[in-house]
């Protein structure tokens, strides 16, 4: 399958059920842990449980416009000759820009949950809201795209963010101007 195609399979399919409540950081880096749930493709009636955490980290002087950092991911197939640089192109063809930061992805476990997808989705809900958990996002895509379903629910994220974003970078300066 090529870049294209797992793209469009991801936006079509990738549902964000639980956002994080919790605001990027403007100044520093930000955690930002999610919990991804697939239809298992090998055990038929299961949900592949995907946890794990991006690091987004605070924008640096050196890295160029428009060409942000993708670090575990996944992206490398040699078989299919893909690579970051190759996803990173495929998104600017297509008029698609992330902000300039580094993404580093550590998936901390991958397991099964013995359930269809929809439940699996109403436990982790309950299980997130019982623990009162506002800085995991809880989102739903296709096993064999989960790089793009998080990179959407990253940006998804970053979106939110960004009027508060502003006014808080706003606020910042006029207080250090006014000192």
């Amino acid at each position: 399958m090529d870049f294209e195609k797992l793209w469009g399979k991801a936006l079509k399919a990738t549902e964000i059920i639980r956002s994080r409540v919790q605001a990027l950081s403007v100044m520093g880096d930000t955690h930002v842990p999610y919990v991804l749930l697939s239809e298992s493709s090998i055990n038929l009636g299961d949900t592949v449980v995907r946890k794990g955490e991006v690091l987004v980290q605070k924008p640096s002087l050196y890295i160029p416009p428009n060409n942000p950092q993708f670090e575990g991911f996944e992206f490398e197939n040699a078989e299919e000759g893909f690579d970051e640089t190759s996803f990173i192109n495929f998104l600017i063809v297509r008029g698609i820009t992330i902000p300039s930061l580094r993404y580093d992805n550590k998936t901390s476990s991958l397991d099964v949950y013995e359930g269809k997808l929809s439940e699996a989705i109403k436990h982790y809900e309950r299980t997130l809201q019982k623990e009162e958990d506002v800085r995991t996002g809880l989102l739903a895509g296709p096993e064999d795209c989960w790089q793009f379903s998080i990179l959407i629910f990253i940006c998804s994220q970053v979106i939110k963010n960004a009027d508060q974003d502003i006014r808080r970078l706003l606020d910042d300066y006029h207080k250090r101007k006014g000192n």
